[in-house]
């Protein structure tokens, strides 16, 4: 019972260990913790989409750290333990102002570090957990955050002043919850992007009948269509498309947004 306390393996897997390691409790911690590593290496091939998206913001609304740690099952990611530690890993990310996954998986949390704890919770629970996200912001201006319920969705805003009004602040990073915008502004569209969307345009009037010359102007219409529906300054306000987000900030005399990470469980292209 104690080695199934201090390690979280099951019963029988500690009896096992305790027999192997004849009776020598830190030789059988040892013996558990390299199995938790091997059946990691066995679930390395696995999916694992489910999971829980954190975010920690500062007092004064200059700091932001934000993970996403994944696991195989809803259940496991409802477990209490599984959630405490996530919580240990976003507070150690926050605090030690880790920016990637590699930086995050050397810190240490409640005395081991966090690359060791991802392999005795494989043990443990056998699943394949890993950590697929890590954010880190500091800003001169001012961060709010949007957690959708259940976790799966997290959003963090950098406004380029300080927010007086945090429910219109907070309005704006659910607007980006709800539409995923790719940039903020049109400037930030990656030029790919844009001429991907200007040939599909123009194929797509050309295929209509359309001639050559009217097609190339028409698919800049479509283009702005395209700036509407996926630049967030520019799409229209989801509580009201009478505006669109700009002019809901200048409304409401929120700063405009500088940046933002939209983060949802399992998209590796989340923002």
């Amino acid at each position: 019972m104690k080695l199934r306390e201090a390690t979280g393996a099951g019963m029988m897997d500690c009896k096992k260990a305790l027999t192997e390691a004849e009776g020598d409790f830190e030789k059988a911690i040892e013996i558990l913790r390299k199995k938790g590593q091997q059946v990691s290496e066995k679930r390395a091939d696995r999916d694992a989409n489910q999971g829980l998206v954190l975010i920690k913001l500062s007092d004064d609304k200059t700091k932001a750290a934000a993970i996403e740690i994944n696991c195989e099952t809803d259940f496991v990611a409802r477990n209490e333990d599984f959630q405490a530690r996530a919580e240990s890993f976003l507070n150690a990310a926050f605090e030690n102002e880790s920016g990637t996954i590699s930086d995050l998986l050397k810190q240490e949390a409640d005395g081991l570090s966090i690359e060791k704890h991802l392999d005795e919770m494989v043990g443990k629970i056998g699943e394949k957990i890993e950590i697929s996200k890590v954010v880190h912001i500091s800003t001169s201006g001012s961060l709010v955050e949007y957690i959708h319920p259940g976790n799966q969705l997290g959003v963090i805003v950098e406004f380029e002043g300080a927010v007086n009004d945090e429910n219109a602040a907070k309005d704006v990073a659910m607007q980006i919850a709800a539409m995923n915008p790719i940039a903020v502004t049109r400037e930030e569209v990656d030029a790919s992007i844009i001429d991907k969307e200007l040939e599909i345009a123009k194929e797509q009037l050309i295929n209509e009948g359309k001639p050559v010359e009217i097609a190339e102007k028409a698919a800049q219409g479509k283009l702005r269509r395209f700036y509407e529906e996926r630049v967030l300054l520019e799409q229209k306000f989801v509580k009201d498309n009478g505006i669109n987000v700009k002019e809901y900030l200048t409304q409401s005399k929120v700063p405009l947004v500088r940046s933002f990470h939209r983060i949802q469980l399992g998209d590796s292209s989340s923002k």
